[in-house]
């Protein structure tokens, strides 16, 4: 599902030039679930950024889901997302001016579906929002707008899903709760999971630990803990 080899990120700043990926070589199978920790500023979030086509790597070989990421444009990439990967970030990220339905549905109409409202209110129902599917964003609670976001981002069955910290806005119950539903999910869909945390005892929950540092790869090994 992800191959990456040597993979490098540079990216210009007001000191200069700044060398965030320095080599990272990284292969993932499909149906993995795949914790990623490392320090603040280790480039974790760069590599999801970069794995999940919205970084263009400044050097190496990045393979996902298929596609050479390196060759593709602007246009091409937002085809292979929407076709490939859902994504679910710490901040949520829904149009506030949209239902947590209209919400759930816009990659859906985004890709054509005839029938996305419904495919949309299906999803919502599976993460237990079946009865909030009109309220807006600032009307749902914490909890509430990540489970919509997982609706989002599994509404179109993708083949891998990028977490970045996707209970850093959450109290711990809750945070819970939705890693529970989100390997629930991924297990359903047989989906390949990529989280970013800098909790490592959530990072174990996944199949295999990679640790990050100073842009590169500083282990990677089985978890020894059960998955969610």
């Amino acid at each position: 599902m992800i191959d990456l080899q040597n993979v490098q990120l540079k990216l210009a700043s007001a000191a200069g030039e700044v060398n965030i990926l320095r080599g990272v070589s990284l292969r993932i199978g499909q149906g993995e679930t795949v914790g990623l920790v490392g320090p603040s500023g280790a480039g974790k979030s760069s590599l999801m950024m970069v794995v999940g086509g919205l970084e263009q790597a400044s050097g190496g070989t990045v393979s996902v889901a298929g596609a050479d990421l390196m060759k593709l444009n602007e246009d091409q990439l937002a085809l292979w997302r929407r076709a490939n990967v859902g994504i679910v970030f710490q901040s949520f990220r829904l149009i506030p001016t949209m239902t947590a339905l209209e919400n759930v549905a816009v990659p859906l109409e985004l890709a054509g579906a005839r029938d996305a409202f419904d495919q949309a209110k299906a999803a919502l129902t599976s993460v237990g929002l079946g009865h909030r599917l009109d309220h807006y964003p600032d009307q749902l609670s914490g909890g509430e707008q990540q489970r919509t976001a997982l609706a989002r981002a599994f509404v179109g069955e993708p083949k891998l899903l990028l977490a970045d910290e996707p209970t850093g806005n959450l109290d711990g119950v809750t945070g819970k709760q939705i890693v529970d539903l989100m390997f629930g999910l991924s297990r359903r869909h047989g989906t390949t999971v990529l989280l970013i945390t800098h909790d490592l005892d959530l990072a174990r929950k996944c199949g295999r630990v990679v640790r990050i540092a100073d842009g590169l790869i500083a282990s990677d090994e089985l978890s020894t803990a059960e998955a969610a």
